[in-house]
């Protein structure tokens, strides 16, 4: 699970608890003007992550790097029905892919 939090310039995902071990990261800083859109899409969870650095156990977790053609993907997943996806510009990810407490907060959250 991951935690937002923001300050006047940028973003803060804080990965909580295990997922820490699971994903290899204990937190992702991003600039607020490098987040392009946010939104939830289930199908999309389901496709093929890539190659991994990190824990990917199907249908229970999927957590760390993945990269596939040249994109590299953040994931901390469990829960579908609570992740959020965020595309980004000027950063070493393309997406994060993150399970949240409250996606409709999240989504409000990143998008000002």
């Amino acid at each position: 699970m991951v935690a937002i939090t923001a300050t006047s310039e940028k973003f803060i995902f804080k990965i909580k608890g295990w997922h820490q071990i699971w994903s290899l990261r204990d937190k992702i800083i991003v600039a607020k003007e490098d987040v392009v859109n946010v939104y939830q899409n289930p199908e999309e969870l389901t496709k093929w992550k890539g190659i991994r650095v990190g824990t990917h156990i199907p249908g229970i977790i999927a957590a760390g790097t993945f990269s596939w053609k040249g994109r590299r993907n953040f994931w901390d997943v469990m829960k579908n029905k609570n992740t959020i996806i965020v595309e980004l510009k000027n950063n070493i990810y393309n997406k994060l892919y993150i399970e949240v407490e409250n996606p409709e907060i999240a989504i409000q959250l990143l998008q000002g």
